[in-house]
């Protein structure tokens, strides 16, 4: 399995990188979302990938974070969301908002991802929603196993505190989820309780 690829960014689309690793160049399928993360072409480049076998092809998926690639092992992992589907998602929503939606069972965001139709988005809320929930209220991202993408971002640690004072994690990530998250921890807690307050 390749776990990842670092070399020269020879090319980069909105959905396909192209590294070139020992003379070798690698076609990678990626999110839109992660051309800004990449570096300009002709500079060094590291995709954390995910290889996708089937009887007709192989391709090779990349992303800019480990928490982004496993973000999208657990999103094909849903029955019925294949890697198109789970590249499309991960264009429009962080696996930090991912999370959020999941353990809030906000099937709606999920919608914004092309291709993205309510019932398949209500079948990834409810499948996610245990795997994801666990790992809010133990302050990490995701399921035992996965990278802890909100571990360290603000709303994770919201989160974490809101569960800590007795709230369940899907009413946590629920409140938390409609807050601006680039505010500080602090706030986003506050503005938390008085939405959760109105309960």
């Amino acid at each position: 399995m390749l776990y990842s690829l670092t070399g020269t960014l020879l090319k980069k689309t909105a959905e396909l990188a192209v590294v070139s690793c020992a003379g070798v160049g690698y076609a990678v399928h990626i999110p839109a979302g992660i051309t800004q993360q990449l570096p300009p072409a002709g500079q060094e480049a590291t995709l954390y990938t995910e290889l996708n076998v089937t009887e007709n092809d192989i391709t090779l998926y990349g992303f800019a974070t480990e928490a982004q690639r496993d973000c999208f092992r657990l999103l094909t992992a849903v029955s019925g969301v294949g890697p198109k589907a789970g590249l499309a998602i991960l264009s429009v929503l962080s696996p930090e908002k991912v999370a959020l939606a999941a353990s809030a069972d906000d099937y709606k965001a999920f919608t914004a991802a092309s291709g993205v139709g309510p019932k398949l988005a209500r079948r990834i809320a409810l499948e996610l929603k245990d795997k994801v929930g666990r790992g809010l209220a133990e302050g990490g991202g995701f399921a035992a196993g996965a990278a802890p993408a909100l571990a360290a971002s603000a709303a994770g640690q919201a989160v974490a505190a809101l569960v800590s004072l007795g709230y369940t994690a899907s009413d946590a990530a629920a409140a938390v989820a409609r807050i601006d998250d680039t505010l500080p921890v602090q706030d986003i807690i506050k503005i938390a309780l008085r939405g959760l307050s109105k309960i």
